[in-house]
This record gives C-alpha cells, structure tokens and sequence, in this order.
C-alpha cells in the first residue's frame, strides 16, 4: 500500500501537456513542511487519463541542461518544481484554490542537493482534494483549455 501524506493549504491547479502531442493531465501544485519546505507536484486523477510518472516526463526533458550535473534526479525534481511553482505564480483564471485539504498518494520523494523555489525536497504522486466538489473543479481543468486558431 503506499503512503499517504494529507496537507491543507493553497493549491495550483493546471492542464499539463506531458506527452507530446497531446497526453493532457491535470497537474497540481502545493507545499508541506516547515513554511513550505518541501514541494509536492502531482496530478490529479481522472478515469480517461492514464497515470502520470512525473519523474519520467521530466527526465524526457533532458533537464540536467539547465539544472546541472547535481545527478539526474536533482535535475528531474527541480524541473517538476519550476513547472508547479510556475502554474502557481502565472495561474490562468479559477486554477488556484486558495486553501484546501488535500491528501497524496506517494509515489516518490527527492531530497535536492540545493534548495529550489523554497524547497528542499520534493513528493510526487496522485493527489486527491478531500472536498468532492472542489476535486470535480479540478478534474474539469483540461475542458477549460483554449486554443487559437482551431
């Protein structure tokens, strides 16, 4: 069974486009920990989305070209960091829930060799926001995408 970590607070919610051309999910964004210490970026779940492994979607962005060669995983976790934490300070209008309780099911933590954006470690996995009626806002995300020109 794997672990489960519950939290309160803001979330980011996004459309995240992590399969080229078009593998949409609905990514999420959040902190726990001592003043937010530790970043979690996860997706939310919906029966027509496969599951998201985050650390491989970031790896396939070849991100230790921009983060370095503090070792591959560093590099993937500060990728998934500046991917949240970029949906949390630019959030397209009714992706951000100001306060919400959230619950995550694990699937991997990176301790980084640096502090990122606050952080200094990373959860990724699946999270659930515990009120049914905010969960089913955040799962209608990707019907709110808007694309120009067709």
């Amino acid at each position: 069974m794997a672990k489960m970590i519950q939290g309160v607070g803001r979330v980011a919610v996004f459309a995240w486009l992590h399969t080229w051309p078009d593998g949409w999910a609905v990514g999420a964004y959040t902190t726990t920990g001592d003043f937010g210490d530790t970043a979690i970026v996860s997706y939310i779940p919906r029966p027509d989305v496969a599951d998201v492994p985050l650390m491989d979607v970031a790896a396939r962005h070849e991100p230790s070209k921009t983060y370095g060669s503090a070792g591959a995983r560093h590099a993937e976790a500060c990728w998934l960091i500046c991917t949240g934490w970029s949906a949390l300070v630019v959030p397209k209008p009714g992706t951000l829930i100001r306060e919400a309780q959230w619950e995550l099911e694990l699937d991997g933590t990176t301790e980084l060799k640096q502090t990122m954006y606050g952080h200094d470690r990373l959860h990724v996995g699946r999270l659930a926001l515990t009120d049914p009626d905010l969960h089913a806002q955040a799962q209608k995300v990707l019907e709110s995408r808007v694309f120009i020109g067709g």
